[in-house]
């Protein structure tokens, strides 16, 4: 079903690369139509499409990461790793099952840290497979969860995701579903202003329920 789905979003592969140069001629963001679906239970929805291979996602990682932790309780974060095409769904792949494992809090960082300073090839199998087991992963398991239909089902639902999101190059800030934001220097901070625009428009509503 995956695979099956590659042809169409292997077109946007290359607006993945040229991303960052695209954001300075964008708006900060553009709202999203339809909305993409959310599943935060009442809070607003902050979802990250990222790909480990990517040198702006790596950048803006350390500023999200402090970003998070700053977060009011009323906002719900989440990652979910690109697909454009099978290079990229490898590495999709691969956070899927540190995430089913209860991996990916501990060793998302040293992965990103892995490609991008000491040159690991996250498609190599012998090279990935050496670098989990140098973090003390099960290597066994991992190659079993990877075959899972759990991991299965998350995959398709990433793309079915990107694709209600309209994303065409990563990073990206999706604000509840309704706002895309383009990468730059001031990427988080208009996310904060979405954030807080969305907070402002719920007041009324809640205040209404209360009556």
């Amino acid at each position: 079903m995956i695979r099956s789905l590659f042809a169409a979003a292997a077109l946007a592969a290359a607006a993945l690369m040229s991303a960052p140069a695209l954001a300075q001629a964008q708006a900060p963001y553009v709202e999203i139509s339809p909305p993409m679906p959310t599943d935060a239970g009442g809070k607003i929805e902050v979802v990250e499409f990222f790909w480990y291979g990517c040198p702006a996602c790596y950048s803006l990682e350390p500023r999200l990461e402090a970003w998070v932790k700053q977060l009011p309780k009323d906002v719900e974060f989440k990652r979910i790793p690109a697909i454009f095409n099978q290079q990229v769904a490898i590495a999709a792949r691969v956070y899927y099952v540190l995430e089913a494992m209860g991996e990916v809090e501990r060793l998302h960082r040293p992965l990103f840290d892995a490609i991008h300073k000491q040159g690991l090839k996250i498609t190599d199998d012998r090279q990935l497979n050496d670098w989990l087991k140098r973090q003390n992963v099960d290597v066994a398991k991992f190659s079993a969860v990877s075959k899972s239909f759990s991991v299965e089902s998350r995959l398709k639902r990433a793309l079915e995701l990107q694709s209600a999101a309209k994303i065409d190059g990563v990073p990206s800030v999706i604000v509840n579903g309704r706002y895309s934001v383009a990468y730059g220097d001031r990427m988080l901070a208009v996310a904060d202003g979405l954030i807080e625009q969305l907070r402002k428009q719920a007041a009324p509503a809640a205040a209404s329920k209360k009556k």
